[in-house]
């Protein structure tokens, strides 16, 4: 599948604020302004002036209906929500080549509100896995402890865990020491029979 730079950038994105529900981290990822500010400067998103406490309220509204859409169960209903964050969102698509990257779409009206930003231009992204008929790849980790979400952009699709560092490596350190256990008691239940 061939993604271009700005829907990765804003798949990137929308993982990242799903992914600060306290469903997929046991905590609240966006607990005041600071968070939210961090949140603007890692993702880079641009045309975001102040911030306030409504705009807090708002993107955790967006927040919580795209963590729906990702994990709604069919493609009508993922197609639902989306449509809905767009269309309330006011898509206005505008071509820019803004801060040294060659030209490209936004979605979002200018001088529209983070909430806003983030529901067309995510909302985007998410609807164009959706008509490649790509919704499989919006997956949530494997681990037993872990929720969080993510996009498998590998080619057969078979990434399963958020971030292999860390989920895959632990479970696969934990699978080895499993039978590594179960090795060394059956050769010690054996020597107990004789």
């Amino acid at each position: 599948m061939l993604i271009n730079h700005d829907t990765r950038c804003a798949l990137d994105c929308v993982v990242d604020l799903i992914n600060t529900t306290p469903e997929s981290d046991g905590r609240e990822g966006l607990p005041d302004l600071a968070a939210l500010r961090a949140f603007v400067e890692r993702n880079a998103i641009s045309d975001v002036d102040s911030l306030d406490e409504d705009d807090l309220g708002a993107v955790r509204a967006v927040r919580q209906l795209f963590a729906q859409a990702f994990s709604a169960p069919t493609t009508p209903e993922a197609a639902a929500l989306i449509n809905s964050l767009v269309a309330e969102a006011g898509t206005t698509p505008r071509l820019t080549d803004h801060d040294g990257y060659d030209w490209h779409v936004h979605y979002f009206a200018p001088g529209a509100s983070l909430a806003d930003h983030l529901a067309a231009d995510c909302g985007m992204a998410l609807a164009f896995l959706l008509v490649a008929g790509e919704r499989e790849r919006l997956r949530r980790c494997d681990a037993p402890d872990c929720r969080r979400a993510f996009v498998d952009l590998s080619r057969n699709r078979s990434r399963r865990y958020c971030d292999s560092r860390t989920c895959g490596n632990r479970l696969h350190v934990a699978a080895y020491r499993a039978r590594r256990r179960e090795a060394v008691a059956v050769p010690a239940q054996n020597g107990q029979r004789s």
